[in-house]
């Protein structure tokens, strides 16, 4: 048993003696695409001013009259109030008691039909936990209650998933004169992987399948009254009627669900969409396919710190990454060259992320933990997912909400140490991404290797104690990898001080001289395409010359 297992225990038998999306990426598998018959989705909450935390909520009964009120996630102003449930559900992050976990991409919707209503895709998400014990549940609540209180965002995918099904829900908003809202849910197939990033997905959809199809009864009726479509009902097509097409749509959005199909289908098979990625031509990318291989957690924290590597629009490599590869562009996305419009990629790994999250659910697993939220905080690329549990209350207190904010730096926080570590390294990536990983992988791999042994190692417990044991394995290793974050942070600032590199022994202490002096450093100079640009730009102006020599005094 891992110590923290054995330290876990013992703390529980002494107490037995005596808790603004702008651009969002989400990935999907069915249990029968997985390695361990789990249900899972990704989220990346993406936002130059959303702070990284894990948001609670606590369920409970509730008396007749009570009423909720809606609070917008993005701006935090009070929308309205609608009756609460009687009885509520404890969620944690996106994910709430009973395993169901909601994660959701923005995106661009015909200008008039942005929603007025009450209700924004925010509040969607945690009503729906609040009160759902199953993903088709909470398709149900949130398709309700945007019909009958009006949908205020613009267009919306969202993934909804329990440890049995997952589903892809998208909607849109009516427009100020009609507040209501038109949408389509299906079942992704149990073999299969899908996924959404900012554009809408749903493309045709069978419309005699209620298993594994749902739509709003006006939503190909309501796009003719629009004069968005007047073709037949079966080659109705909900985002070309609805979401605004524009490169941006394509190469930036469906561009990130295109890696990741492309990682997990035969070889080539993804390369004939390139065209719709990169110029709008050919068939779109289909909503889901059938990976060549069973995808795994860790799988799907690595397509979350994807930046195209080893496609054609890999980042690492064109100039935009500088003489140390970085594969991160700084906004704006488009800029302007003697009157024409370029744009640089958007990668699934992006530099402001808020939080990100990949959910694990399977009902084969104790209650108490058949939901696992691998949750990250910053740059997926560069920090480290630790596991929140489906029956935790309340979150460790180096992710939990009121430990800082966006312009309140705490170091206790694992937002703001992650931070530290990554920007740095934005940088000089090339040079630092390797003492990153010396950091992050081995943390993965324990908390990993511990988080698989719980099942058996709690399974005869009582539901209690299972809970306490939960709790202080997330609590123990959001405070440890806080901890080695900062250290790692303030190692790259003393190891890469001024461009120089100062060399480390094999333990990762830095060198000394037999007197106890810093070793001399290594310098790390630039990439050779760097030096060529120089050279192609200021020709010789640059350029060591031989100085004629001679042996005539310097007159006094």
């Amino acid at each position: 048993m891992h110590n923290l297992l054995k330290i876990s225990l013992s703390l529980l038998a002494i107490c037995a003696i005596t808790t603004d999306a702008d651009a969002c990426t989400s990935l999907i598998a069915g249990r029968g695409a997985t390695d361990n018959g789990s249900t899972m989705i990704t989220y990346a909450a993406d936002s130059h001013v959303l702070y990284g935390e894990l948001y609670e909520k606590q369920g409970g009964t509730h008396a007749p009259g009570t009423m909720r009120p809606i609070v917008d996630w993005d701006t935090h102003e009070l929308r309205g109030e609608i009756p609460e449930a009687p009885v509520t559900y404890n969620r944690i992050g996106n994910m709430n008691e009973h395993g169901v976990t909601i994660g959701e991409s923005t995106w661009a919707c015909r200008p008039e039909l942005e929603g007025s209503g009450m209700i924004d895709y925010g509040s969607l998400i945690f009503i729906a936990l609040e009160r759902a014990k199953t993903a088709r549940e909470a398709v149900g609540i949130m398709t309700d209650l945007a019909e009958k209180y009006g949908y205020g965002s613009e267009g919306e995918s969202f993934s909804i998933a329990d440890p049995d099904e997952v589903w892809f829900l998208e909607m849109v908003g009516k427009g100020k004169d009609d507040p209501g809202a038109v949408w389509v849910a299906r079942r992704v197939p149990d073999n299969a992987i899908a996924g959404h990033a900012n554009h809408s997905r749903i493309h045709t959809f069978p419309l005699d399948d209620k298993e594994n199809t749902l739509y709003s009864d006006d939503v190909i009726s309501f796009a003719r009254r629009m004069g968005y479509y007047d073709g037949k009902d079966s080659d109705f097509d909900f985002s070309r009627a609805y979401a605004v097409y524009d490169l941006g749509a394509l190469r930036g959005c469906d561009g990130r669900v295109w890696a990741y199909f492309n990682r997990f289908a035969p070889e080539g098979e993804m390369d004939s969409y390139l065209p719709w990625i990169t110029e709008g031509l050919g068939d779109p990318m289909p909503l889901w396919i059938v990976p060549e291989k069973k995808v795994s957690a860790n799988d799907l924290k690595w397509m979350m710190r994807d930046h195209f590597e080893g496609t054609t629009l890999d980042m690492n490599n064109d100039i935009g990454a500088g003489p140390f590869h970085v594969p991160y562009r700084w906004r704006p996305l488009t800029y302007v060259v003697d009157g024409n419009e370029y744009t640089h990629e958007r990668a699934i790994a992006t530099q402001q992320t808020g939080f990100s999250f990949v959910s694990d659910m399977n009902s084969q697993r104790p209650a108490t933990m058949r939901g696992i939220l691998w949750f990250g905080v910053d740059d997926a690329n560069t920090g480290v997912y630790i596991p929140i549990f489906n029956s935790t209350v309340h979150a460790p207190y180096e992710v939990s909400e009121g430990n800082g904010d966006m312009l309140t730096l705490s170091w206790d926080a694992l937002f703001w140490v992650n931070n530290y570590v990554a920007n740095q390294a934005y940088n000089r990536y090339s040079q630092m991404i390797d003492d990153i990983r010396a950091v992050q992988l081995p943390l993965e791999t324990e908390v990993e290797s511990v988080v698989a042994v719980l099942p058996d190692a709690i399974g005869g417990l009582d539901t209690k104690s299972q809970t306490m044991v939960l709790d202080n394995v997330a609590n123990y290793w959001a405070n440890k990898v806080t901890k080695d974050y900062k250290a790692l942070g303030d190692k790259l600032f003393v190891r890469y001080m001024d461009g120089n590199i100062k060399p480390v022994n094999e333990d990762g202490t830095f060198q000394r001289t037999a007197t106890g002096m810093p070793a001399n450093p290594k310098f790390g100079g630039y990439d050779e395409r760097y030096y060529r640009s120089i050279v192609d730009e200021q020709g010789d102006r640059l350029k060591v010359i031989d100085v004629p020599q001679t042996n005539t005094p310097v007159k006094k």
